[in-house]
């Protein structure tokens, strides 16, 4: 008989995507995911998730936006403004695209 060990949730790792944008293509994958989502919290965390990984100070130094205020507008469950959003993905060095829902065929 084989036993399995039971883990418990605060044994598992937290998960940190900004250890995996890694490139310009991993981002743009990953917002494109996020975007499919359609969830502005979710959003914002995941472009939380990419200025850590390109360096919170300076994405705030880029954007204009004061470190502290860029951690608070991307924090996980936040709703930031269009202006942020827009301004942090400029720092970034991303743009968000509008396509159809539905190609035509």
């Amino acid at each position: 008989m084989t036993m399995t060990k039971r883990i418990k949730i605060s044994e598992i790792p937290e998960f940190d995507a900004s250890e995996y944008l890694n490139s310009e293509e991993d981002v743009a994958a990953y917002l494109t995911a996020i975007l499919e989502e359609n969830d502005p919290a979710l959003l914002a965390a995941a472009l939380g998730d990419i200025a850590r990984a390109r360096g919170m100070s300076q994405v705030a130094k880029d954007s204009g936006i004061a470190r502290e205020a860029l951690y608070k507008a991307l924090r996980p469950g936040s709703e930031p403004r269009f202006e942020t959003i827009s301004r942090v993905c400029s720092a970034l060095g991303v743009r968000l695209v509008a396509q159809p829902m539905h190609q035509e065929q």
